[in-house]
């Protein structure tokens, strides 16, 4: 899960990088302000798309004991 604009958005996303769920503080949707509500779910996806890259990363390190650098064809 990731959020943006204090909390007004929130997004979870799976492991899979599907979106899961999308919440929107009532207070962040301004009919007159349509760009900024665009602006801060493309933040909270983003973010919540990078926590799935660096919690995959984290799983193959533990899982290569860290040597994935060192293996010859891994990464």
């Amino acid at each position: 899960m990731a959020t943006a604009g204090g909390g007004a958005v929130e997004v979870t996303v799976s492991g899979t990088k599907q979106i899961l769920k999308l919440k929107l503080d009532q207070e962040v949707v301004d009919p007159d302000d349509v760009e900024m509500l665009e602006d801060l779910i493309v933040a909270a996806v983003n973010e919540a798309m990078g926590k799935v890259d660096e919690s995959s990363a984290s799983a193959m390190s533990r899982l290569t004991g860290g040597m994935g650098g060192q293996i010859p064809g891994l990464f």
